[in-house]
């Protein structure tokens, strides 16, 4: 299912910069670093939102690759550089992307990642890998001695359906291999989850492929599922996924026009459909008892206290409003993420800074002397 040579595009280039560091930790996968050592993805998943121009991937997206060859130099110098002065537990790195796949098939030839993951490992920094390729079993060694310190591995799916996803994913192997590979790493004691996300608008999203995911997720024990919808973007990513519907579903293009109608800036469907789903993905994570998150306590240890309030609160705003609920929890992990000073030192004026409350107060006040906080657990669980 891969590209052959003749119709893939390789540029390689000398970068200037690897690690993308976040301002504040970024809930979704716990990480405060990332990297895309490829730009541009062989995968060529119809949905991708890496073919937005927002992204500025160059060339054909699915058929075009942009290497970055100097990526190990790049990192030895940024890991000494960001990492100095004992800071290596300020966060997870996160090696996976939305432009690239660090696991696509010109990796075979490359072997960047691999090279990144032993340099990594001699800096015994934690790591999130997010990928949909299975050429990932290949550095399971180097995975486990990560794993001293910690790694989690997660592969994303838009289902578990092998035929859709020869049509949804062509260059990608299908569903139950990459739940083949999940098992083996979750067997060798490392955390594993899948993000299912995107899912596909009244092709991948019924309520029977959702719960199969679901259900496969539980089989291999996998410890969390974090779900998102697919989102379109104005201009190419919405058009390149348009001409897949007028091909393969065209009884649904006047769905998706109904849908996408009043788009936001970052392609979101109607907030309709999405809150019509939330109460059914709390129900099948209670059901299989998987949390629909990443949860903190897997990183808690790895990272600053500061970074786990934050991503606390962020996750409590997305859970809550699952629910139904009101929030502005994320509103205060904003304005934390913008102080200087560390968590101890504030402490006491917590009520000082816009959002906090008292039973905001309450939640910190526990991450800061328990570690955790229940009333996200029970959120969670």
């Amino acid at each position: 299912m891969n590209k052959s040579p003749k119709e893939l595009d390789v540029r390689e280039i000398k970068a200037k910069t690897l690690l993308n560091e976040s301002r504040k930790i970024d809930s979704w996968f716990l990480s405060k670093y990332n990297m895309n050592i490829y730009r541009g993805c062989q995968h060529a998943c119809v949905y991708c939102d890496g073919r937005s121009e927002k992204y500025q991937v160059q060339g054909d997206f699915g058929k075009s690759v942009t290497v970055k060859i100097n990526a190990p130099e790049l990192l030895h110098h940024e890991l000494d550089e960001k990492l100095s002065n004992n800071q290596k537990k300020s966060g997870f790195i996160l090696i996976g992307g939305g432009v690239g796949d660090s696991y696509q098939p010109v990796e075979k030839d490359y072997q960047l990642t691999r090279k990144i993951l032993s340099i990594i490992n001699g800096y015994q920094i934690p790591i999130h890998i997010l990928t949909k390729s299975t050429l990932i079993e290949r550095d399971l060694d180097l995975i486990q001695s990560i794993n001293q310190q910690k790694a989690i591995v997660s592969m994303s799916f838009s289902s578990v359906d092998d035929e859709l996803s020869k049509l949804l994913e062509p260059g990608v192997a299908p569903p139950s291999e990459r739940l083949r590979v999940l098992e083996k790493f979750k067997n060798s004691g490392i955390s594993c989850g899948m993000y299912l996300m995107p899912t596909i608008p009244y092709i991948t999203d019924t309520p029977a492929k959702i719960e199969d995911c679901f259900k496969k997720a539980s089989q291999i024990g996998l410890d969390f599922i974090v779900y998102a919808g697919l989102t379109l973007k104005e201009g190419r990513q919405k058009q390149y996924f348009y001409d897949f519907l007028d091909k393969h579903f065209p009884d649904h293009i006047e769905d998706y026009d109904e849908l996408y109608a009043e788009s936001d800036k970052w392609g979101a469907p109607d907030s309709k459909y999405t809150g019509s789903y939330n109460q059914f993905l709390i129900s099948l994570s209670r059901k299989y008892n998987i949390p629909i998150r990443l949860p903190i306590d897997f990183v808690s240890k790895f990272i600053p206290l500061k970074d786990q309030v934050i991503a606390t609160l962020e996750q409590i705003d997305y859970l809550r409003k699952m629910r139904g609920q009101k929030s502005s929890f994320g509103y205060t992990a904003y304005n934390l993420s913008k102080i200087k000073e560390d968590i101890y030192q504030i402490r006491y004026c917590l009520q000082s800074i816009k959002g906090i409350g008292p039973v905001t107060e309450r939640i910190i006040k526990d991450i800061i002397n328990n570690g955790k906080s229940l009333y996200y657990d029970n959120l969670l669980r």
